[in-house]
């Protein structure tokens, strides 16, 4: 199969990027913005002010907020929308549209209402279609910039599954092929959760050691929920799990990781959230992961306190303290 145009939806930090990395392979590549305005400034500009900025997006790159018609002309529809609002943008593309597309999403997090997955969403809000899954430990800015990074492109597919790998592979962007498309979504979804948590930790001026036991820490929850939702072990060992943990939980760019730094010192969640463009989609998360721990019955105390931070007011410390001072156990 010979794909040659390509359409993202979302114009984020992410979707922005992946349009760029694509146009550069010689794809001809479409980019759908949600806000007529934001389209126009970004066909205009040619620079992501918002989302990306000083990252040039090339000429050949289509920008419209016309849905449809980025969709129709396209042969592979990359998602690329924050995870709160997938629902509602899928509700206005026609099912017809996607026949024989292929259908990649590229968005982390888990619907508050209804527990699902992102690839679950899709399928509910347009079909029974088959979605692929790329994740991983991907700064949108250090892709954009061409530092060497490496993803995980899920697949119940192998054919599909090997295509869309050299679709989106360059000298510079490696992508591997995995089948677990829950484990890639779950372990892509939870470690904001936990970047979070570091960034608590950041903000309150821990230090190294308690980072550390974070991850290690963070990574067994992740493994726990995970196992008791169908997933594979080995797959939260590998990019889309343990690589993009620890890339969200250190990197000055995570917005989730910035968000609890901002908590650790004592702001306010929904004074942080008033002044973010980009959305922070941990908070979210941490809902529908706690609520999914409930629901199997999974131990996940890092989650359980985030959650409580986020959602009943308590103080970090506090949070902090009640961790450390658990009965003890094995590891």
């Amino acid at each position: 199969m010979r794909i040659d145009k390509i359409a993202i939806l979302g114009d984020g930090g992410w979707g922005t990027t992946l349009s760029i990395l694509l146009s550069k392979k010689g794809f001809r590549v479409s980019l759908w913005s949600a806000s007529e305005e934001y389209a126009y400034f970004l066909d205009k500009k040619r620079n992501n002010a918002k989302f990306l900025p000083g990252v040039r997006i090339p000429k050949n790159i289509k920008i419209s907020s016309d849905i449809s018609k980025i969709i129709l002309a396209a042969e592979v529809l990359v998602l690329a929308i924050p995870s709160q609002y997938l629902r509602g943008v899928l509700s206005k593309i026609k099912r017809e549209f996607l026949h024989n597309k292929l259908i990649v999403s590229v968005v982390k997090g888990i619907e508050n209402k209804t527990l699902m997955r992102m690839s679950e969403v899709t399928r509910d809000a347009l079909g029974n279609i088959r979605v692929s899954v790329l994740s991983g430990p991907t700064i949108a800015r250090e892709v954009a910039n061409l530092i060497p990074s490496a993803a995980v492109v899920a697949s119940s597919d192998p054919l599909t599954a090997s295509l869309l790998q050299g679709i989106f592979m360059t000298d510079r962007f490696r992508i591997y092929t995995n089948d677990d498309i829950a484990g890639v979504e779950l372990g892509g979804s939870i470690k904001n959760v936990i970047a979070i948590a570091c960034g608590i930790c950041d903000g309150l001026k821990f230090g190294a050691n308690t980072k550390a036991a974070l991850l290690a820490r963070g990574l067994t929850e992740m493994c726990r929920l995970g196992i008791a939702m169908g997933a594979k072990v080995h797959t939260f060992y590998g990019l889309s799990g343990l690589g993009d943990l620890v890339t969200t939980c250190s990197s000055v760019y995570s917005r989730n990781r910035g968000l609890g730094e901002k908590i650790g010192r004592g702001k306010k969640l929904k004074d942080i959230i008033t002044h973010m463009d980009m959305v922070a989609e941990g908070v979210p998360t941490t809902k529908s992961v706690y609520e999914l721990s409930k629901k199997y019955k999974v131990d996940m105390p890092i989650t359980k306190e985030v959650y409580s931070v986020l959602y009943k007011n308590k103080n970090p410390l506090k949070a902090v303290d009640d961790l450390m001072t658990r009965r003890g156990k094995n590891e």
